[in-house]
């Protein structure tokens, strides 16, 4: 082979080299994006996305968290039943009302146990929810929190209407209720629950979701779990195995690194400092993401039951709710 010849097929090679890179470049499909609601308020539904962001578990599980932030609960939900979003966390019976109401979703993970929703009191004399009776609550009548209570409550001959004087109020009011002594208690989430118990150390938990839901049914609740659109899951069918994953490591990195999770807490959603440690150590800020069609079916459709016979729903939702692969 002539020099000529030689360096002819060098360049070719090269240039048939270059083309197939550049040929399996644009041949590779883009990430894809999964649309995530979020809060601007210091809840589970910043925290969990922040921290998945930050350590990366997103990309890490093969696709892209698309975060956007509401500034409520209600547009919050909103953003999901229209189609702005593909996924969020919330309360299970909400989701429940909005499959009712044609909402095209699907539940696909757990999220927060019940151990995350407190009542709060100053008063000593006042131990328990059946203390309350006569006295002043403060709490969300519009939240599937107040549907958890309300399903204890009545199982222990408890009607929150009629036996309390019941002040409705989210979660920031009620902060500022029960720390005007307007109030004797105050349904309140973690990590709002430890940030008051700091600011006065006379105020005590008189009731803890958690253990009562145990009381109740002998397994754990869950206050929020996951649902995704069922839109979302045809565009995208392994989106809720992928953000499954990725919640899963967010939960292994909570338990491991709780420093490292109150680091992102205080710079996302300016916690001070310590505040979600603390409630990740006590237990009560619990985020355990287990796939929903898996053995927390039975739970999460035991709390449907529930709603209804407590009348808060009419009626059972279809099965199809919760996500099967």
């Amino acid at each position: 082979m002539t020099r000529l010849s030689r360096r002819a097929f060098t360049l070719g090679t090269a240039a048939t080299l270059m083309g197939t890179a550049m040929a399996t470049v644009s041949r590779a499909e883009p990430i894809p994006k999964i649309r995530v609601g979020s809060l601007t308020l210091p809840v589970f539904a910043p925290i969990i996305i922040n921290i998945m962001k930050a350590r990366g578990f997103d990309t890490k599980n093969g696709f892209e968290a698309d975060v956007q932030v509401y500034p409520s609960f209600s547009a919050y939900y909103a953003g999901l039943a229209t189609g702005e979003i593909d996924t969020l966390i919330g309360g299970p019976t909400y989701f429940q009302k909005l499959r009712l109401e044609g909402v095209p979703l699907k539940i696909i993970a757990t999220g927060a146990t019940l151990a995350d929703l407190v009542l709060i009191a100053r008063d000593p004399a006042i131990k328990s929810l059946a203390d309350l009776k006569g006295k002043q609550l403060a709490a969300d009548m519009g939240s599937g929190q107040f549907q958890i209570l309300s399903i204890y409550a009545r199982s222990n001959k408890i009607d929150l209407a009629k036996d309390m004087t019941l002040v409705n109020a989210n979660f920031a009011v009620a902060r500022a209720q029960l720390a005007a002594g307007r109030v004797d208690a105050a349904m309140i989430i973690e990590p709002i629950a430890t940030m008051m118990m700091k600011d006065d150390p006379a105020l005590k938990i008189i009731f803890n979701a958690n253990d009562a839901w145990k009381q109740l049914t002998g397994n754990t609740g869950w206050e929020l779990v996951y649902a995704m659109r069922e839109d979302a899951i045809k565009k995208i069918p392994d989106a809720p195995k992928k953000f499954v994953a990725a919640l899963q490591d967010v939960t292994s990195y909570l338990r491991t690194d709780p420093d490292g999770a109150d680091r992102i807490a205080v710079e996302t959603v300016k916690l001070p400092p310590g505040i979600l440690k603390e409630a990740v150590l006590a237990k009560r800020w619990d985020f355990d993401a287990k796939p929903a069609w898996g053995a927390e079916r039975k739970g999460i459709w035991d709390t449907f039951e529930r709603a209804v016979a407590a009348g808060f729903h009419p009626k059972l939702p279809d099965e199809a709710i919760i996500y099967a692969p």
